[in-house]
């Protein structure tokens, strides 16, 4: 089997918010030391909405960059890559679309929805019906298993796996695969072979899970088997050919719950953020700004937090102290509405100071985040072209 590995990207279309920080950014930190993880600047997949502005994914690269390093993502515990300069991407993308159903693209539910969001842009071009196909080269190329997505993403992991199945089901048969296949069980010894072949028979006859499981387990524990062998036998064991490419699952994340300055969910088409690095005078006046419960008309009228969208803060930033003090001073006119911002100012400015600090070092020195993604940009390829030299063998591509 494949080893647990991570794949996540941003597409970079401008300065993250703090949206981007409590949705993504927070679980990315949390994951890398979980994970064998890599996170991607997704440029190739921002050309899909921005063909027509390709001046603002430039502008936005190395920024985004430097507010992953200072949200805590560490390029020593995660690879950190841009998309398009590991082309392998691209060849992997092709060689896919050989195989993959129109039909399976058009009926993805987020092509007609982004469509009708965003239906002032031309979205009739090939790079948008196919983005999901990208997406999932993008996952296949470093064989990640696990993608960290929200409930509205999780089609795509789904397509992602249907891709990888059909293509282990079209290529992942050699000529002589049984053959091989019977060889490598003999390599685990006359004992487990025999255990292996019980399993087989229990899994593909009658459907046990558990023998399944079990079989997996002794393939994972044999130390004498080669990777090739070892993955021949997974399929053989599942009745398939050898997995070439893995059948990724969702990592579900919990839905960012951070709200806009306006109440609405916190988004750069809103103009609603507050950014990672806007400053403590930026905050402030953001957040002062901010509407409020329209019964206040003075500051002696009584309000409800429930209709109030700074209450909406509170409840990410605020302990139940706090809250307890809004609810009772809001009600009883005993606070202003400027009274009632600032904890929340307070607690967004101190968020906010350890990622400035981070993110200082490297606008002092750029050539630090060239440097990171140069060597991220690396190690991805070295894995993307060991996954190549599979897919084309598999193809029938090598001409050796």
């Amino acid at each position: 089997m494949f080893a647990d590995r991570v794949l996540s990207g941003m597409r970079p279309t401008g300065a993250l918010h703090l949206g981007h920080y409590h949705g993504v950014l927070k679980n990315w930190a949390k994951l890398q030391s979980e994970y064998d993880c890599y996170f991607m600047v997704a440029d190739w997949h921002a050309l899909t909405t921005n063909y027509d502005n390709v001046q603002i994914i430039e502008n936005s690269v190395w920024e985004m960059v430097i507010d992953w390093l200072a949200a805590g993502v560490d390029p020593n515990q995660a690879t950190l890559f841009i998309q398009s300069r590991v082309p392998e991407h691209a060849e992997l993308h092709l060689l896919l679309s050989m195989v993959t159903p129109n039909g399976w693209l058009e009926r993805m539910p987020t092509y007609k929805d982004q469509q009708q969001q965003l239906s002032q842009k031309d979205l009739n071009t090939y790079g948008f019906l196919g983005y999901p196909l990208l997406q999932a080269a993008d996952i296949l190329i470093y064989r990640g298993n696990m993608v960290p997505v929200g409930e509205d993403q999780v089609p795509h992991v789904e397509f992602t796996r249907e891709i990888a199945r059909r293509f282990n089901h079209l290529f992942g048969k050699e000529p002589d695969y049984q053959q091989k296949a019977e060889a490598a069980i003999k390599k685990l010894g006359g004992k487990k072979g025999k255990l292996y072949d019980e399993l087989r028979t229990r899994y593909q006859q009658e459907g046990d899970g558990e023998a399944l499981e079990a079989g997996r387990a002794l393939l994972e524990d044999a130390q004498n088997l080669s990777l090739g062998d070892r993955e021949r036998l997974y399929g053989y064991l599942e009745g398939g050919g050898k997995m070439i490419l893995p059948e990724s699952q969702p990592l579900l994340t919990a839905a960012s719950k951070m709200p806009g300055l306006d109440g609405r969910k916190m988004s750069k088409s809103y103009q609603n953020t507050v950014t990672l690095r806007d400053t403590p005078e930026t905050v402030a006046k953001k957040v002062k700004q901010m509407p409020t419960d329209p019964s206040r008309v003075r500051r002696t009228d009584p309000g409800n937090p429930e209709k109030c969208p700074v209450w909406q803060l509170h409840q990410v930033y605020s302990d139940d102290q706090v809250k307890n003090w809004v609810q009772q001073g809001c009600t009883s006119a005993g606070i202003g509405c400027i009274e009632c911002k600032q904890p929340v100012i307070d607690s967004m400015v101190a968020e906010q100071k350890p990622m400035q600090e981070r993110a200082q070092m490297y606008q002092d020195d750029p050539t630090l985040v060239r440097n990171i993604i140069a060597d991220g940009c690396e190690r991805a390829r070295k894995v993307a072209q060991e996954t190549m030299r599979d897919v084309r063998e598999a193809m029938g591509l090598l001409y050796s």
